[in-house]
């Protein structure tokens, strides 16, 4: 008797469905959001936190490419105008690209996992006034 016939599989495993692995790469798995806090109606905007200093709007396009990225602000520090305070926003022309770009969360960006969520519809209207 050989161990190895394949002439009778009674049994043979159901295919794994690599997206649901922890191991899958984060693209491949649907993003943990609650569809119910995306926003309704445009602006469909994303927070991006914990940039790198370093950012550009071109490296953050350059980050949700493939995806319609209509906007990105960089907020400064008001005493350092070179300087970025180290968040972002990046608005979407459309509620797929928002929601493909939230699956992004934790993706490295230059040296740093960026952290990529729904903006609050609030304060994304402009920044918070300083005081």
């Amino acid at each position: 008797t050989t161990w190895h016939s394949n002439d009778d599989d009674v049994y043979r495993a159901p295919p794994i469905d690599r997206s649901i692995l922890p191991t899958a790469p984060r693209a491949a798995r649907e993003p943990n959001i609650d569809r119910s806090r995306l926003p309704k109606s445009p602006p469909y905007t994303a927070f991006l936190g914990n940039l790198p200093y370093d950012v550009t709007e071109e490296s953050i396009k350059d980050f949700f490419r493939g995806l319609n990225i209509s906007a990105v602000r960089l907020p400064r520090e008001p005493t350092n105008p070179e300087r970025l305070k180290g968040f972002g926003y990046a608005e979407f022309e459309d509620i797929d690209s928002l929601f493909q770009a939230l699956s992004l969360n934790e993706e490295s960006l230059g040296n740093r996992r960026i952290r990529v969520d729904v903006a609050d519809q609030a304060q994304d209207k402009g920044e918070r006034p300083a005081g």
